[in-house]
């Protein structure tokens, strides 16, 4: 298997998701109507909500993967653009419900839904697009994709619990932050690649396999954002950088810099994580303590290896167009560092 960096080194410019916009643009823009069509209602506000966070702007990653894996798998049926459309639906419920829970007022350079409508109108609007996400996955009548789906839904929203539980407490170790964002943000991809095979009528080989693509990307994809929060661009984070440590929240960069730090550093974790003094100079602090204790460095490194993991699950398949594809995503998650 060729690993990241010899791949990184072989490769002239970064990695790309063009392969797999490429490979899923025409069933992509069958996903797109679906959504659209499984997003009206009657009821005015339901649409107008769904459509501001739908055309925000987003990569549509997920449900990539989910017509990538089943391509992969040899699948030539319909069900994979229903499962993609639940998989995004899913994806975009939970957006919703996020930005509740964390009082964020900004989402990919938009004011979030529950500025504009309120908590209550966001929160009923995801419980509307989870509901049709559910009714599309029984329509394509898979038992075995049913329950992978719904079983993330459960896990992802287990992951939530979790994370209010844990927040702003900076108690919370590596092994803790690892657990929620398995459950917050893998849970998901691991799903969405898992159907692929599923609806291909492959096995537990393959399925074993998806199972761990889907998991290492998505635990690399979130450590990549938690470094990027406190020195890449609002661009490739899709919300403004800083914001984790404005809202309080404890990810691994911090947890890091707070286990290595003397006993004045850990006073001002706590005063920036737990009571809020998380000042423009508290965050400028935070970065060269985090410098100071490689926890930048760190969380690198771990994500990297959660990126080999994806890629070499990713490797297991026959070579073909989506195979690349996949490989590639993996190369433009972690290439978002560089």
């Amino acid at each position: 298997m060729v690993s990241l960096a010899i791949r990184a080194a072989q490769r002239q410019t970064r990695g790309s998701i063009d392969p797999i916009l490429a490979l899923s643009k025409d069933d992509m823009a069958r996903v797109n109507d679906l959504i659209l069509a499984m997003a009206g209602s009657n009821v005015e506000l339901i649409p107008e909500i769904a459509e501001h966070l739908i055309s925000s702007g987003g990569k549509r990653l997920r449900p990539m993967l989910t017509i990538a894996s089943a391509l992969a798998h040899g699948y030539s049926g319909e069900d994979h653009v229903k499962l993609a459309a639940s998989v995004e639906f899913m994806h975009t419920a939970t957006l919703l419900h996020d930005d509740v829970v964390d009082e964020s007022d900004m989402r990919r350079g938009k004011s979030t839904a529950r500025t504009i409508w309120g908590n209550q109108a966001s929160v009923l609007v995801g419980d509307f697009l989870l509901g049709q996400a559910f009714k599309m996955m029984v329509e394509v009548g898979s038992l075995d994709a049913l329950a992978i789906l719904s079983a993330a839904s459960a896990v992802i929203a287990e992951g939530e619990v979790w994370q209010l539980a844990a927040a702003k407490k900076m108690t919370t170790s590596e092994a803790d932050y690892i657990a929620v964002i398995d459950a917050k943000t893998a849970a998901l991809f691991s799903a969405a690649t898992e159907v692929g095979p599923v609806i291909a009528g492959k096995g537990e080989a393959e399925r074993r396999a998806m199972r761990e693509y889907g998991r290492s990307l998505g635990l690399a994809f979130q450590l990549v954002d938690d470094v990027l929060d406190y020195g890449g661009n609002a661009a490739d984070l899709g919300k403004n950088t800083g914001d984790d440590f404005r809202e309080g929240k404890i990810t691994l960069p911090v947890i890091l810099a707070y286990e290595k730090g003397d006993e004045e550093e850990r006073t001002f974790w706590q005063a920036a994580m737990e009571t809020g003094q998380n000042d423009d100079a508290a965050l400028l602090h935070a970065k060269e303590l985090m410098q100071r204790h490689g926890a930048l460095e760190a969380t690198i490194g771990r994500a990297r290896t959660y990126g080999e993991a994806a890629y070499g699950a990713a490797a297991s398949l026959p070579p073909s167009p989506a195979r690349e594809a996949m490989l590639g995503v993996v190369d433009f998650c972690i290439d978002r560092l560089n």
